[in-house]
């Protein structure tokens, strides 16, 4: 039951703040791009490859931690679906190139994040 809490509590607050972390990239970069989702993915990409480091090879978390942090917060937190649907919206918009470029950051920029992430949870 404890496990069901913290995925949970910790979903709840990943929601919270990726709508905080969309809105905000928004105001700052502008809607011409789906910035919101980018940052978000980003960021969480970034979490996740940090967090998978520290508790998978160092052990600096405890596994209900992690199931919070992963599972629960990353899991609320991340927007891939998001993204899914505003490239196709940007296809149907015959943006393609705005739709290209997504993608093409997303994912180039995400596992780059990933790596990041396990880089800087290294150096603890």
């Amino acid at each position: 039951m404890l496990k069901y809490l913290l995925i949970g509590t910790g979903g709840f607050l990943g929601s919270v703040l990726r709508y905080w972390t969309s809105v905000n990239a928004y105001k700052i970069f502008g809607e011409e791009f789906p910035y919101g989702t980018f940052v978000v993915n980003t960021l969480g990409c970034l979490l996740i490859g940090f967090i998978a480091e520290i508790s998978e090879n160092r052990f600096l978390v405890s596994p209900e931690i992690r199931i919070f942090l992963m599972i629960g917060f990353l899991g609320g937190y991340t927007t891939f679906s998001t993204f899914g649907y505003e490239t196709f919206v940007l296809l149907q918009d015959k943006d393609y190139l705005t739709a290209f470029l997504n993608i093409l950051l997303s994912v180039v920029i995400c596992l780059a994040s990933v790596w990041i992430g396990t880089l800087i949870a290294k150096l603890f």
